[in-house]
């Protein structure tokens, strides 16, 4: 995939590069793609690439003095590369405890969307979600592939304090709520994992372009894995279906 791009000086020290607005998987690989040979062209420079749904920010540890020329180097890098590299991409099963407890939004979620909880459970934890990009929050998941029939609008009112591992859907996206927040998105559930860890490298263990599949358990696994978690002993890695 290649695509036409938009290079613009985002501040003194930033380049914002643009793809079309849409949001779609090629276009993901074509953006991480982009994203990895910048990194490796860019050894020696102390730079920062920060992707989003369709674009990219290119940090600089320096004021930019000619940007014209760099964003000839720039679009040069990218018509030089290999649009067949597929990016390694892992499939992370991610536990998810539906009980009422922590499901705080589910009841008035099944009625906006006229589905029962089991059906919800069921739709929510059978697909498989692309990671396309963090933010929001440290090690906040924004995930496409959302089943149709769960979509709904953000509440009106958003809640003053989401608890940390909340699972919740808001728009056409899920996703899970990785520290204490306010929030605006439907609760549908709560995850034991715990997503990002500023003591650990990296902080994040699940990056762009990699799956999540959800599924279900119950209140007394949730405790014994976050209790693991807690204890420090839970290894992430686990998670892993096809590493």
């Amino acid at each position: 995939m290649s695509c036409q791009l938009r290079f613009l000086q985002y501040n003194e020290c930033s380049i914002l590069v643009e793809w079309p607005a849409i949001i779609d998987e090629n276009m993901l690989q074509d953006i991480l793609r982009f994203k990895n040979i910048i990194k490796n062209n860019c050894v020696k420079e102390n730079i920062e690439v920060i992707t989003a749904y369709n674009s990219i920010l290119i940090v600089y540890s320096y004021t930019i003095d000619n940007i014209n020329s760099v964003f000839l180097s720039l679009r040069a890098l990218y018509e030089s590369q290999n649009n067949e590299q597929l990016i390694d991409s892992r499939i992370f099963k991610i536990p998810v405890c539906y009980d009422a407890e922590f499901a705080v939004d589910i009841e008035n979620f099944s009625k906006e969307i006229k589905l029962s909880k089991s059906e919800i459970i069921k739709r929510h934890s059978e697909a498989f979600y692309t990671v396309f990009f963090t933010g929001f929050l440290p090690g906040f998941l924004y995930l496409g592939g959302l089943n149709s029939t769960l979509h709904l609008n953000r509440k009106i009112t958003p809640s003053l304090n989401v608890k940390k591992g909340s699972v919740g859907i808001g728009g056409k996206q899920t996703g899970i709520y990785p520290q204490d927040s306010p929030g605006g998105w439907h609760i549908i559930g709560n995850s034991p994992i715990e997503l990002f860890n500023s003591k650990q490298n990296p902080p994040c263990f699940i990056k762009a372009g990699d799956k999540v599949k959800f599924y279900p358990i119950t209140k007394s696994e949730y405790l014994k894995i976050q209790n693991k978690v807690l204890l420090s002993t839970f290894n992430s890695k686990k998670l892993i279906v096809n590493d």
